[in-house]
């Protein structure tokens, strides 16, 4: 069975998510921040050098990061589901969202955030940080503009790869100028596997 070290507030809900949409059995083991520091406990790296979540294990193995994750569950486990066929016009773009989330996106969010904590040092910094959030965000909400999900009428794993950075930039920074994102949020929250998936996962601030 697949074991999930699931961090409270981390994108490894997104995990839970894919493996609630997929109807496969799972077990959490819980892991909680410090409280003060924000950061992972140490017993993480016990399961992976990097100490960071998502991490699973599933078969004597050991996965990180959530696109290798993903990816290793629908290659073992999909059957086809939540991801275009190779031979698909559209598995480029699937392949696309799947690594812009983290290689693009999530950057955006994450050095915004971490400026921000330097204090006032970081105020000239912030316009440009700023403007890259926009940019990635305009991106986004033009993509889903007249569509229910990013690549068409049905959910793939690019949209639980990508939801990670909605939610985020809803909490943070607010995205009422997006609201096609705004809608696309609203709209996978309210599928009832993601809903399983904060039953089982626990608290998440971003829902």
């Amino acid at each position: 069975m697949i074991i999930v070290h699931h961090l409270d507030d981390s994108r490894s809900q997104r995990i839970l998510w894919l493996l609630e949409e997929l109807g496969l059995p799972y077990e959490i083991k819980q892991h909680k921040r410090d409280p003060q520091t924000r950061l992972a406990p140490p017993e993480l790296k016990k399961v992976h050098p990097l100490g960071k979540s998502p991490v699973i294990e599933d078969d004597g193995g050991v996965v990180a990061e959530s696109g290798a994750i993903v990816d290793h569950i629908l290659r073992r486990y999909g059957n086809g589901r939540l991801q275009p066929a190779i031979s698909d016009p559209q598995y480029d773009d699937y392949v696309h969202w799947m690594h812009y989330a983290e290689g693009s996106a999530m950057p955006a969010l994450i050095i915004r955030i971490n400026v921000a904590r330097v204090g006032d040092a970081a105020a000239p910094m912030l316009p440009r940080l700023d403007a890259e959030i926009a940019l990635q965000l305009h991106y986004i909400d033009s993509a889903l503009a007249g569509r229910p999900y990013i690549l068409g009428n049905e959910l793939t794993a690019a949209d639980i790869q990508l939801s990670f950075v909605g939610e985020l930039a809803a909490a943070r920074f607010g995205i009422t100028n997006y609201s096609n994102v705004g809608a696309w949020i609203k709209r996978f929250q309210a599928r009832p596997a993601y809903q399983t998936a904060l039953s089982r996962g626990g608290a998440y601030s971003f829902a």
